[in-house]
């Protein structure tokens, strides 16, 4: 090698090492580094320092996977500070270099929103893109709308509109309402579109007024459907009337549409207006068979099926029977069939409930009354002694449906319990991060360490991730719900020491459940189920008959509670106070625990129905145990509000239970 190439190779090895030297220096970064850098910035943003803020999200290594995360926070201070410049330009920073990160189409969205007035050609562009790449998601939805909104804009200042161009907005806004009627751009996209000199055909009216429906423009939906076509409309037309209180047309139209024309809707229309029609009506039972008599076959089983939960305890058989036997594949037969089952049981009739039994596990394994059916199946073949027969039903209850109120009941029939309280003490443990063995280097570990948790909710669709972070923000009773609405979905259940269980049954309040259950004799796991069932654990909740709180205690009982021990409720509104609420709430259980002979299962049917509906029933129904005294009890809403309680009971001592 010549001098000269080794010079040149010299300095090759300079650079190469001086360049190494400065991406070592300033690319590179700790990863404990970029976590405090990520974090002050955090704070600074909170304190509206958002100057200092930017500065720091820029400090965030290229090379590490939360740098996106840094640019469109970038973005959203330079938008606090105003810099619409410094803002686009992070935008396009992160939607063109992170293409796969789940904040790139939020940020062109955000981009083409900017651009609309300026740039529209840019916009449309960016608009046209995000309903390419991603067609299903909300922001190619609103990029529908904004699209007809440019075409729009570009034509508004007297220049020729030609009809080509009004088509392509009306197809903008109509492909808007279609998919998003009560969407936040919805009113808008109704209004621009009324503008345009243009026919407007009876259908696109139809979705406007529903738009109107939606948002509580009652009048301004009227004017629409007045431009309908009634066969289509009639639905709609009922429920804005009634909303309107136009009794007289709502009930008309009503009768008219469901005789002739419920093949032009759907059946949760059917539906709605049947309840709308029972509730304008004075007697429930003859206006249910006014309209059975009067429908057309579409939706005909709702009708049938309601006419079954008014009629007599007597009657029911027979009437779930014509349901079954008119609509044997309706949506309501395994309704019927597990009716029909259970009157075969109180009939000691066990034979056919058996087969009735069998033969419903067989056509509808997974529906909601399966749990039920096979622990009755249990009871049957106990009631036979059967020992292997029903040990195994019992544990399939549990096996297949551990959370339920029926698996519950099985793990007592299986011990041999007669009580309904277990006695058990449970375990207090904090709600944690759902998936336990997620790596560390996990962006959404890493926003879930720095409580990042509006881009965790961002990027995130996965609903335990989502629940935890409406814990973390203290909004326990939205978590709760998003939690126990995903468990719902999952076929088999987890294992009972899953840190999803803890969202859907957290502990909340419970030292104060604990202190007040204690001193008057009630069991604490049970009062938490009762607070979770009836507040979800918002202390602000009040229901529309007015109980507050908690433990949702009506202001007149507590008052008088309150005056009898001397707790100091003064004002009604102290019922939203945590503690107070549920040492009357424990005070006011234990009096109707005392009255009904320490029986839980009556005490919490009280709770709902009232002590004075609890002695009736008692007197008037026929039942062996206390499984057939719960299937009976009259009134839906005690009935299902007894199996609630004691399944989320359940649910607290096989999650927490202290072994």
């Amino acid at each position: 090698m010549s001098k000269k190439q080794k010079f040149i190779a010299g300095l090759i090895i300079v650079g190469v090492c001086f360049i190494t030297g400065f991406l070592f220096a300033y690319v590179y970064q700790p990863a404990e580094k970029t976590m405090q850098i990520y974090s002050n910035a955090m704070k600074d943003y909170a304190n509206k320092d958002y100057q200092n803020s930017y500065y720091l999200f820029s400090r965030v290594s290229f090379l590490s996977n939360l740098k996106p995360f840094a640019i469109y926070h970038q973005a959203l201070c330079a938008k606090e500070l105003g810099d619409k410049k410094s803002e686009m330009k992070q935008y396009q920073l992160l939607f063109n270099n992170y293409t796969k990160n789940k904040l790139s189409l939020k940020a062109k969205y955000f981009a083409a929103q900017m651009l609309i007035e300026d740039e529209p050609n840019q916009a449309k562009r960016y608009f046209e893109q995000i309903i390419k790449d991603y067609p299903d998601s909300d922001y190619a939805i609103a990029a529908e709308y904004y699209l007809g909104v440019i075409l729009l804009n570009k034509y508004k200042n007297g220049r020729i509109f030609p009809m080509s161009v009004k088509d392509d907005i009306e197809m903008s806004f109509r492909h808007y309402l279609k998919k998003a009627p009560h969407g936040r751009l919805a009113l808008n996209a109704v209004e621009n579109w009324l503008t345009l000199d243009k026919e407007i055909a009876k259908d696109d009216y139809l979705l406007m007024a529903k738009s109107y429906y939606l948002f509580g423009d009652y009048e301004n939906a009227k004017k629409l459907l007045a431009n309908t076509d009634l066969k289509e409309s009639w639905a709609l037309d009922v429920k804005n009337s009634y909303a309107l209180k136009n009794y007289a047309r709502a009930k008309y139209l009503a009768q008219y549409g469901l005789q002739n024309y419920t093949a032009y809707v759907d059946e949760s229309d059917i539906h709605d207006t049947v309840d709308i029609f029972l509730d304008m009506s004075n007697s429930k039972t003859d206006a249910i068979d006014f309209l059975y008599n009067l429908s057309a076959p579409k939706g005909k089983d709702y009708i049938w099926s309601l006419k079954c939960d008014a009629a007599p305890v007597d009657y029911q058989a027979g009437c779930y029977r014509q349901l079954y036997l008119n609509f044997p594949k309706g949506s309501y037969a395994p309704l019927a069939t597990a009716n029909l089952f259970f009157d075969r049981i109180k009939a000691r009739d066990f034979e056919n409930a058996a087969k009735i039994g069998k033969d419903f596990l067989n056509k509808y394994e997974n529906n909601q009354n399966a749990p039920m059916v096979m622990f009755w199946l249990g009871k049957i073949a106990e009631h036979e002694n059967n020992y292997d027969e029903y040990m195994n039903y019992y544990k399939s209850t549990i096996a297949n449906y551990p959370d339920t109120y029926y698996a519950y009941r099985a793990y007592l029939a299986m011990k041999h319990i007669k009580t309904s309280i277990l006695n058990a003490y449970i375990k207090e443990q904090p709600v944690e991060y759902p998936y336990p063995n997620v790596s560390k280097n996990d962006v959404i570990f890493k926003l879930a360490e720095l409580k990042d948790y509006d881009l965790m909710m961002e990027i995130t669709e996965d609903d335990f991730i989502k629940s935890w972070i409406y814990y973390q923000k203290g909004d326990y009773s939205h978590s709760m719900l998003v939690a126990r609405d995903a468990m719902e979905k999952i076929y088999p259940k987890p294992e009972r020491t899953d840190l999803r269980w803890r969202l859907v049954y957290p502990i909340d309040y419970y030292d104060e459940i604990q202190k007040y259950a204690h001193s008057v004799g009630n069991d604490a796991p049970l009062m938490l189920a009762l607070v979770r069932e009836e507040s979800y654990f918002n202390p602000d909740a009040k229901s529309s008959a007015g109980a507050r709180g908690l433990m949702q205690l009506m202001p007149a009982t507590a008052k008088e509670i309150s005056a009898h021990y001397g707790y100091g409720l003064t004002d009604e509104n102290d019922l939203y106070k945590p503690e107070l609420n549920i040492k009357i709430g424990n005070t006011y259980y234990a009096q109707l625990r005392s009255m009904l002979n320490n029986l839980d299962i009556s005490a919490i049917a009280a709770y709902n129905g009232g002590i004075g509906s609890i002695g009736r029933w008692k007197k008037n129904l026929n039942y062996a145990d206390t499984d057939e005294f719960v299937e009976q009890i009259p009134y839906p809403e005690t009935k299902n509000y007894v199996k609630k309680v004691f399944r989320s009971y359940w649910n607290y001592l096989r999650i927490y239970i202290d072994e």
